[in-house]
């Protein structure tokens, strides 16, 4: 069982490494910027990394071994962005003006996310996975929109638009029900769709209220705290 696990710890952070290895080529050599890069490894990280979980064992361990790949990803963010490990294309893909220290605010909350996540919530319960969608495809893909597609900007937060808090909205929910979905083919969650589809509709839709808020590199914070809560109220 502990072999099993330990390959599925293999090839879950050879999955991840790949992904952000990918994305340090593509921004370093200007294929694509580096906030776009820093948003595609946002978004994409977390379904990698959540639908690997399916290759662990029940055992007690497994939820300790998988956080260990996006621990070692979150000590990566630090030493880099600390300046104690000099990674260029890391920093071209993660930081948006090219400061290596900006990877010290948004992209190590978000590997802290996945880590206290993942311990927390495993396959207890579906929780942590909807936050972690949440946190992926809605505040990530919400950036991505609200600067690409004209709308007017929010009232009570001038630097965001409608059009991204849409799709905070949507990019929440579509993740979250097509993962757990997965893991409902696979018989880990036992949810009927009459209940679980108005329940994350709620979910993205105050997640998307909450990063809506002007509230500056917090986001990867707030968002699945906020996905965390609600989400203890309803499952």
């Amino acid at each position: 069982m502990l072999g099993s696990n330990l390959l599925a710890l293999v090839i879950t952070l050879a999955a991840a490494l790949v992904w952000l290895r990918l994305n340090d080529f593509l921004a370093h050599r200007g294929i694509i910027s580096s906030p776009l890069s820093r948003k595609i490894i946002h978004i994409g990280t977390g379904p990698i990394f959540v639908l690997c979980w399916l290759l662990f064992t029940p055992a007690p361990s497994a939820r300790f071994l998988a956080a260990i790949v996006p621990l070692g990803i979150t000590i990566q963010f630090f030493l880099v962005g600390a300046g104690i490990i000099k990674d260029k294309a890391a920093v071209d893909a993660m930081a948006r003006t090219g400061d290596r220290r900006e990877i010290l605010r948004g992209p190590l909350y978000y590997g802290i996310v996945f880590v206290l996540l993942t311990l927390i919530f495993w396959l207890d319960s579906p929780v942590g996975i909807i936050a972690l969608m949440v946190l992926c495809g809605g505040d990530g893909f919400g950036d991505v929109i609200g600067k690409r597609v004209s709308s007017r900007p929010l009232p009570w937060s001038p630097r965001k638009t409608w059009a991204g808090s849409l799709a905070v909205l949507v990019g929440s929910f579509v993740f979250s029900l097509l993962v757990l979905a997965v893991f409902i083919q696979f018989g880990v969650f036992n949810l009927s769709w009459g209940v679980l589809v108005p329940r994350l509709l709620l979910i993205s839709v105050v997640s998307a209220a909450v990063e809506s808020l002007p509230l500056s590199d917090l986001d990867n914070l707030t968002v699945p705290a906020s996905a965390v809560a609600l989400g203890l109220l309803l499952f």
